[in-house]
């Protein structure tokens, strides 16, 4: 129980982290809400439930979860606000040259890790809207 209501709170605190990220470019979106998902699996399926049905963050939740990955576009701001937000973390709050090391490993890591995902083909918006 003690479990459930700690992945709950840390659900929630993705969710946060993730609306921030759709007003400031700089907060990746994805990433948080994914991590959301992962904890509202493990804590709550009334939460699961809202987020996978969610306007915003549902289609980054269900195409994760059947294995679609991301389109072109999600994957380079995702690798840009990586590399952004590690920068600005590596000149203002780390001073010592081995913390920046692990930062730009750890930014690495992770743009790799989010580019090796498979693509997902991007909408063709005149199929979607073919009044336009």
């Amino acid at each position: 129980r003690v479990l459930r209501g700690v992945y709950l709170a840390l659900g929630v605190a993705c969710v946060v982290v993730a609306l921030v990220g759709i007003v400031l470019p700089v907060v990746p979106v994805t990433f948080p809400t994914l991590l959301a998902a992962y904890f509202f699996a493990r804590s709550s399926p009334r939460f699961d439930r809202w987020l996978t049905n969610h306007r915003l963050f549902g289609p980054i939740v269900r195409d994760w979860r059947a294995g679609a990955g991301f389109t072109r576009r999600a994957k380079i701001i995702a690798a840009a606000g990586i590399v952004a937000s590690f920068v600005f973390t590596g000149v203002v709050a780390v001073q010592s040259v081995g913390g920046r090391i692990v930062l730009a490993l750890l930014a690495v890591s992770l743009c790799t890790y989010v580019l090796s995902r498979p693509t997902k083909p991007d909408r063709d918006i005149t199929l979607s809207n073919p009044g336009r």
